[in-house]
């Protein structure tokens, strides 16, 4: 091989993004948006799908349908992931979603497999792993790696681990408070990001290779489409910095107490979102409707700059928040087209200005 010595490119450094979660999350759907963001055209979007068709759920979504798929069944060996990463390499791709590679450490065929199969053939000590690991290295992680498709993200299961510790000189085994995503050790390290999702569908980085990324993809917000775009600029050498604004005087924009953003366990709304999608079976403070749009206004007061977001129902209803998590769950819910159901409350005496105390699906 010829080696030649050229100046550092950022476009060479393409996002390789890792996410882990229990089941039922959001780590596809959250894949599926960001990917959206990235590329702006789901048909330059693939997945290597291997949960028996689950990730073609969203196949026929208004949103983030109309993606390919290679679907893998069976044998989750690390050569055939590494065949499947292959073929998305020649396919024109954007995008690739890896959903997920879980299998490929213990699903049937796997790395796991591999070396139980090893045992049971009477191979002992380092035998027992050297070449399902060699394979990991070889097929798997070194074409992942190198793939040119720009963007790459890892979904993986996740589980919560037993450990070892010690109360009152008793050893005991305690479940971990720390989740731990189902694939080899050192995985992680090789991601640009990785984060786990919690069951909010909210997401909490554990890795940044640079600060800028934090940015992006920020703790304790949902991934949108949003994300995706920002990632993409920040991938082309766009750095937008942005502070932490304070709440805007009273005087200037919608305002009024705000509670802590609640988006399940709301007793009421699930209540009246189970019961009925008629306006006249609803309090006059929660309505029921989809929303058509998310806007937000800028500004400073007093040298102190301020943001307040705007959440336009699809009927033309205009209702205010500060807390940019309800924005982001906002987001969420205009994407997927859901129905929500959205609990208000005037912010003036004049009663010209409504703004959100909860909102939920």
């Amino acid at each position: 091989m010829d080696y030649r010595i050229r100046p550092a490119r950022r476009s060479e450094a393409k996002p390789l993004i890792g996410l882990y979660s229990e089941s039922g999350c959001g780590k596809t759907y959250g894949a599926l948006l960001l990917a959206k963001g990235f590329t702006g055209d789901m048909a330059t979007v693939g997945m290597i799908e291997t949960e028996s068709g689950r990730g073609e759920v969203f196949a026929d979504d208004a949103i983030i349908g109309g993606y390919q798929v290679i679907s893998m069944r069976d044998d989750f060996s690390p050569k055939n992931y590494g065949q499947a990463i292959d073929l998305a390499n020649h396919s024109n791709l954007k995008a690739l979603i890896i959903d997920s590679a879980s299998h490929e450490w213990e699903g049937s065929g796997g790395v796991l497999g591999m070396a139980a199969a090893n045992q049971a053939a009477g191979k002992k000590g380092p035998l027992v792993w050297q070449q399902p690991k060699m394979d990991h290295q070889r097929e798997f992680m070194l074409r992942l790696m190198q793939t040119p498709i720009p963007l790459v993200i890892v979904c993986m299961r996740a589980k919560y681990p037993m450990k070892e510790t010690t109360t009152n000189g008793k050893k005991e085994w305690t479940r971990s408070t720390e989740l731990d995503p189902k694939q080899s050790e050192d995985i992680l390290f090789e991601m640009m990001v990785h984060a786990w999702i919690d069951k909010n569908h909210f997401l909490h980085p554990t890795k940044y290779t640079k600060d800028e990324l934090k940015q992006v993809f920020v703790e304790g917000k949902m991934i949108t489409i949003d994300t995706g775009k920002k990632l993409f600029d920040w991938s082309k050498g766009v750095v937008k910095t942005t502070a932490e604004p304070p709440t805007p005087p009273l005087t200037e924009v919608p305002a009024g107490p705000q509670p802590p953003l609640r988006t399940t366990g709301v007793n009421e709304m699930a209540h009246v979102a189970s019961q009925s999608e008629q306006s006249n079976a609803l309090p006059d403070d929660v309505i029921l409707a989809k929303i058509d749009k998310v806007d937000s206004k800028e500004g400073t007061t007093n040298g102190k700059p301020w943001k307040v977001y705007f959440v336009i129902t699809a009927t033309g209803g205009k209702y205010a928040t500060f807390d940019e998590k309800i924005a982001d769950l906002a987001n969420t819910y205009m994407n997927t087209g859901e129905l929500i159901t959205l609990k208000w409350e005037y912010a003036d005496k004049a009663k010209t200005k409504k703004q959100i105390l909860e909102l939920a699906a």
